[in-house]
């Protein structure tokens, strides 16, 4: 217990050391007893140690205590002597503002450090790098696989589900089909509906046959035999040039749903749209004529939409006829014929005459028997857009045909980007019906604005969800098209020097339906050459406006109609008066015969050096003994001009053994000691050469001259134009 006791001294010393070594401050306030206290309880444990004892003159001394009156206690009690050095020259306890230091400018380390591996930057996804990429949705889609067909993170589809105004609550809730393509088209992805038939009335509905074809190969006659009407002699021109769709009653009491399509080679939309809406496709093909350019086009949409074909080999009744020919022809081109152990129907016909007619009904119905054409009836319709025009009563008009499901008068639709409440169905004679069933083509009315052709019909529940679709639609077909533009002005090349500046031509297009003005649209981007630029600003379906001539008068664009009526005596003195050029057609193949024809015009053409003359020198005389003031001594070249003409503004260019020699300008021409500018074929004359004078007998002088080539309309026999520079 011995060094208890010198512990309890050692703490006693050093705490009267450290009272002893305060500074003295004025304090009002005598030390008092509970003070004391309080200052002994707040010690450092380290000397917990030390038994507890009170503030009394006995437990510490009289000695001790003779010093605490005059001293304040505080509490700066602890064992260790350096920490109490060091609180010595502390400033007295209260709240005071830091001192500031001067700053030192750190140095920057641009290198990472060695031991931390460099990660790269996240790329962040861009409107171009986002692939054009199409998936499949279906009504029930849960979230999660929503979110697996468009790479996304289910987070964000929840996102775009709140902003929609969807309330969800995990990912395994399932979505509208509606919804889930407005969620998909926010991701930037096409969508492609799918439909179930489960639970559904199937039942079998007429084939959908599209006739198809080389223009003038009697598509039109072929139609107008099967359904007794004549509506090839209303056609302009003698040609189809748009999309028709009608029904036509088998006297063996089917009916069967035919599409006509354009022949021209302007209309290969139409033919397509066509092909991708249709189920058997009948190839005509003129017996006298063979196959034709637009004839191989048919076939290989036909393939790729992968639809049976039916040959009907027209025009039998001519002299001219050669059925065997054509049906070699076919067989050469991939056309598999029944004949030669293939599976295509092959039918001669005649619609003078309605010939072959039967064997032609006959081999369609067998055909559409073997494909087993069904079609769900119940249910919300899907119909597909053939053609859309604008009438000035009635509105925007569609002609459909119906692929599934029944179409009903009153529902809402939404077309493409359109949308609207269907306010009538009119079949394809006029007639008003409440509904329209698979393979029945209607024409609605009702729609908002006026959809594209090929556009699909769906149905919706409401007319808000109508509206949302519709602006959702519209927002993505704006963002792919601000894309196209983007990426077309990053891949131009850049305007070298060689290449002359193209003339921009804008032009204003307007047509009789929506298809027409896509065929017409085409047909003119197709005229496009490296002179002249074809810059169709304004499409629309109707006739020309007082709109159309203020963006014309704007842009300085030429205004085309075609199909439409010709516009009042006062709009077309006021484009008179605004020196714009009004084109109003009815055939396609004066319209772009016109139009190529204007372009040629507009084109700046080329300049190219051609010989103009040739001149053969005769004979060599030189002038001598000439003052100072008229120049030097001067060699003129007698010559003959043995062809074209020689003109004194033009560049000479002296031949010798065929060998270029010396290229200039004309010093001076003569003709019997006359001067003269041009000199023709037969005649002699004498020129001078400025900085030439080394003629010799027999040299050849030809005559340069600048022409301007300009660029030429073409147009082949099967109707593609194009222009050659």
């Amino acid at each position: 217990m011995a060094w208890r006791e010198v512990g309890k001294k050692s703490i006693c010393a050093n705490l009267t050391k450290a009272l002893a070594s305060t500074k003295s401050r004025d304090v009002p306030d005598p030390l008092s007893t509970p003070i004391l206290e309080d200052a002994l309880k707040s010690i450092s444990p380290s000397i917990k140690h030390v038994p507890v004892f009170s503030a009394s003159q006995s437990s510490l001394g009289a000695d001790k205590c003779q010093i605490l009156p005059n001293r304040p206690l505080t509490r700066r009690f602890h064992a260790s002597p350096g920490l109490l050095a060091r609180r010595r020259s502390d400033e007295p306890f209260g709240l005071k503002t830091p001192k500031r230091e001067k700053y030192v400018k750190r140095e920057s380390k641009m290198q990472p450090p060695v031991e931390a591996p460099y990660v790269h930057p996240k790329p962040k996804r861009t409107t171009k790098s986002l692939p054009d990429r199409t998936i499949d949705i279906f009504e029930g889609m849960t979230i999660g696989e929503l979110a697996k067909h468009t790479n996304e993170s289910i987070s964000t589809l929840q996102e775009i589900l709140v902003n929609v105004g969807e309330k969800f609550d995990s990912e395994f809730d399932t979505l509208s089909i509606d919804i889930a393509e407005l969620v998909a088209m926010e991701t930037g992805v096409n969508v492609r509906r799918l439909h179930s038939n489960e639970g559904a009335e199937i039942l079998p509905r007429p084939a959908v046959v599209t006739v198809m074809g080389h223009v003038d190969h009697g598509k039109t006659s072929l139609l107008d035999a099967l359904r007794q009407t004549s509506v090839a002699a209303k056609e302009a021109g003698g040609i189809t040039q748009h999309l028709g769709a009608f029904v036509v009653s088998m006297p063996s009491g089917a009916s069967i749903t035919f599409l006509d399509t354009p022949g021209h080679a302007a209309f290969s939309a139409m033919r397509a749209r066509g092909a991708a809406v249709t189920d058997v496709v009948v190839l005509v093909v003129a017996a006298d004529d063979g196959v034709m350019p637009q004839t191989l086009e048919a076939m290989s949409h036909a393939k790729a939409a992968k639809v049976p074909i039916v040959v009907a080999i027209n025009k039998c009744d001519k002299p001219a006829a050669d059925p065997e020919r054509v049906k070699v022809q076919l067989a050469s081109e991939g056309l598999l014929l029944e004949e030669m152990g293939g599976d295509v129907q092959v039918v001669e016909v005649s619609a003078v005459n309605k010939t072959g007619l039967d064997n032609l009904e006959e081999a369609l119905l067998l055909q559409a028997d073997l494909m087993d054409l069904k079609a769900r009836i119940d249910g919300p319709a899907q119909a597909y857009v053939v053609e859309a025009r604008l009438d000035r009563g009635r509105g925007p008009l569609a002609t459909a045909i119906v692929k599934a499901g029944t179409l009903v008068c009153g529902q809402h639709v939404v077309v493409g980007a359109e949308w609207g409440r269907i306010r009538a169905i009119r079949d394809m004679m006029g007639n008003l019906t409440d509904k329209a069933k698979p393979a029945m083509p209607v024409e609605i009315e009702g729609l908002r604005g006026l959809p594209m052709a090929g556009d699909d019909i769906i149905v919706v529940e409401s007319e808000e969800r109508a509206r949302m679709l519709s602006a959702g639609r519209k927002k993505k077909y704006e963002k792919d098209r601000l894309r196209k533009i983007d990426e077309g002005r990053t891949e131009a090349p850049e305007p070298s020097e060689d290449v002359p500046e193209r003339v921009e031509m804008p032009i204003i297009v307007k047509a009789d339906v929506q298809g027409t003005v896509q065929a017409v649209t085409d047909a003119l981007k197709s005229l496009n050459s490296p002179q002249v630029f074809v810059n169709v600003v304004h499409v629309g379906v109707g006739p020309i406006s007082q709109s159309d001539v203020d963006l014309a008068q704007a842009c300085h664009a030429c205004i085309v109609g075609f199909n439409v009526k010709n516009p009042p005596t006062s709009l077309s003195q006021a484009a008179s008066r605004a020196s714009i050029k009004v084109k109003i057609h009815r055939v396609i193949y004066h319209l772009l015969e016109d139009i190529g024809n204007l372009i040629v015009d507009k084109a700046p053409g080329t300049f190219e050096t051609q010989v103009a003359g040739e001149a053969q020198v005769l004979n060599i005389f030189e002038l001598k003994g000439r003052s100072k003031s008229k120049g030097d001594d001067v060699k003129i070249a007698g010559c003959r001009v043995i062809d074209g003409r020689v003109t004194k503004s033009s560049t000479m260019r002296l031949l010798r053994s065929g060998e270029v020699m010396f290229e200039g300008s004309c010093v001076s021409l003569k003709r019997e000691k006359q001067d003269v500018d041009t000199v023709g074929k037969g005649n002699e004359c004498g020129l001078v050469i400025g900085d030439w004078d080394d003629f010799q007998i027999g040299d050849v002088i030809q005559c340069l001259e600048q022409v301007n080539r300009k660029p030429k309309f073409i147009s082949s026999e099967s109707g593609a134009v194009r222009i050659e520079c």
